[in-house]
């Protein structure tokens, strides 16, 4: 089959119901706006795993997302969603992109979290934006960013709590989410929670467990995946 869409690191296939969708998860990595590029065998399946795990247990927790069944390893069935086209920050820790803006040191803890919204957009490297931008480019009503926000803050207390459980800081993450096909009044979140797009740091040693490992060239990537999906699987029993 063709898929309807190929990104940097799932793919979105056609299903017999108009209202859903297969999301295929790739092997493939990037970093650096598709700079840095490598394939890992096991991705797909750890970033599938781990992120069907915190999908269902977020939807227990009453956060509707896209998310029906899996699949398979590398597969599961989501709800037809129109993306929005603004992703959402919450950031607890200062690092990456916030130290190189601010020149803060890596590792503060803000006294709050921090929320930020970025324009979905490959092409001009996903660049910062407010509310006025959002305004002026049509991407959201004042009301969906109430609602994003809101979301978005929920999902990360549900989440800090759960990695501590696990033994991990949640230092930052990135969220998506997207309208319903068959109700466009109803936005839920979508794509996928991996260490893809969180930052997720050892509570004892401080060493990453996420994508970092990539973009730096730490080394064992896979290996920090593995262990990620090991400490989600017990903590959730």
């Amino acid at each position: 089959m063709t898929p309807l869409y190929e990104g940097k690191s799932k793919r979105l296939w056609a299903t017999e119901n108009p209202d859903t969708l297969r999301m295929e998860f790739k092997n493939d990595a990037t970093a650096f706006n598709g700079e840095k590029k490598e394939s890992f065998d096991k991705k797909g399946r750890l970033n599938n795993a781990i992120s069907t795990l915190i999908y269902v247990m977020l939807e227990k927790e009453g956060i509707p997302t896209h998310f029906v069944r899996e699949i398979d390893e590398t597969n599961v069935e989501v709800k037809k969603v129109d993306i929005l086209m603004v992703e959402v920050i919450v950031r607890n820790v200062a690092a990456g992109s916030f130290c190189k803006r601010t020149g803060m040191a890596e590792g503060h803890v803000f006294s709050q979290p921090i929320v930020e919204f970025s324009y979905k957009s490959d092409e001009l490297g996903d660049p910062l934006i407010n509310d006025d931008y959002i305004r002026e480019m049509h991407l959201a009503t004042p009301e969906d960013l109430v609602h994003l926000r809101t979301s978005a803050l929920k999902v990360n207390d549900l989440l800090s709590a759960f990695f501590a459980k696990c033994g991990l800081k949640l230092v930052d993450f990135k969220l998506e989410f997207g309208r319903l096909a068959s109700d466009p009044s109803v936005i839920v979140l979508a794509d996928e929670i991996s260490p893809d797009g969180c930052r997720l740091w050892d509570l004892k040693t401080g060493e990453k467990m996420d994508k970092d490992r990539f973009r730096r060239n730490l080394g064992n990537v896979m290996e920090a995946y593995e262990e990620v999906l090991g400490r989600v699987k017990e903590t959730l029993g």
